[in-house]
């Protein structure tokens, strides 16, 4: 019997250890290029549509109208940060389920050795998108839920996606995160808690974190929303929630600044619709270079510059992937549109 024949006929549970040995692998190569070195991104967020099926109140990140952006300019993008020694990438929107061929983004991920995630609101999922995202190779899933009933500030509703998330459980070969935002209303608050405890319940891991404006700055919570948020920490078992509390989030909170080096540019990149880097979603317009051209000379100069915004910041997916390179000399270039900050 030939290798490849052999392969074929592994049994469904010799299929899922080696999913997870594939995981793993990706995760120490994560951390390898994360302590080893200053010049390589780490996670890069790549958005594949701009439209969303949904017009929730407080976000600034998507369209009704744009169509997904063609999947070969995008396998381009990949590529580029393949190049680049790029370890995670991300597929985000808008609402990346409203890419027809967002799988053969994922699948070109994972050709390239990268780890492949994507966040989404689950409202398109069903049991045949599942398991294609299973087929290509989806590592992780975040999912955004806000509240238990849609309101004008959000649809993104634990009672709409409650059905997505029983089928996830049963047909999902890979990590979901299901991740809520505090800030969003008083009446509210207590909603995430029961967010928090439906994703125990289906054996998913949980997030929190802190609404932000359109700048990526801290909206303060009060008092109740504290007390939650305390709360939510103590269900979710999480060692990255713990470290973003204590290294970012509870500052915020309590309406302190951090001090800390934002890498963003260069441990983590924002990739906009058009192809270009962007420091994150909420502070567009800079270095704004297609991520086809980017160098390694501008990973190192995006490393090495000043954000004037990072005291308030609450954008976690940043704080995690600058957290690796605290420990290294101070940035010494300037920030370059200081009067945004």
């Amino acid at each position: 019997m030939s290798t490849k024949q052999a392969v074929t006929k592994l049994p469904p549970q010799s299929s899922e250890l080696r999913r997870r040995a594939e995981y793993r692998w990706s995760v120490s190569k994560f951390l390898w290029k994360a302590v080893s070195s200053r010049y390589h991104p780490l996670l890069a967020q790549l958005v594949v549509t701009r439209r969303c099926n949904l017009s929730c109140g407080y976000c600034n990140e998507y369209d009704d109208y744009s169509p997904p952006v063609p999947l070969e300019r995008l396998r381009q993008r990949v590529a580029a940060l393949a190049r680049l020694s790029t370890a995670a990438v991300t597929c985000t929107g808008g609402e990346p389920l409203m890419h027809p061929q967002l799988e053969h983004v994922i699948r070109a991920i994972r050709d390239h050795g990268m780890i492949a995630t994507m966040i989404t609101n689950g409202f398109r999922l069903n049991r045949t998108r599942i398991e294609t995202l299973n087929d290509c190779g989806l590592q992780e899933m975040q999912i955004s839920i806000d509240n238990l009933e849609a309101d004008e500030v959000s649809m993104k509703s634990l009672n709409s996606v409650e059905s997505k998330l029983a089928l996830l459980a049963q047909y999902a070969r890979f990590k979901v995160n299901i991740n809520s935002v505090l800030g969003i209303s008083d009446e509210r608050t207590e909603d995430a808690l029961i967010v928090a405890q439906r994703a125990k319940h289906y054996g998913f891991y949980h997030s929190v974190g802190v609404l932000h404006d359109e700048t990526g700055t801290l909206k303060p919570l009060s008092r109740k929303q504290f007390a939650v948020y305390r709360q939510i920490g103590g269900h979710s078992g999480s060692l990255t929630h713990k470290l973003n509390y204590h290294l970012f989030q509870k500052n915020l909170i309590l309406g302190e600044p951090n001090d800390w080096k934002c890498r963003a540019g260069a441990r983590y990149l924002y990739i906009c619709e058009d192809g270009k880097v962007h420091w994150c979603s909420q502070r567009r317009g800079y270095p704004n270079k297609a991520i086809v051209d980017y160098t390694r000379e501008d990973i190192r100069r995006q490393f090495h510059t000043r954000k004037g915004c990072s005291p308030s910041c609450t954008l976690s997916c940043v704080h995690q992937m600058s957290a690796f390179d605290e420990w290294r000399r101070p940035q010494g270039l300037p920030d370059p549109h200081p009067e945004d900050s």
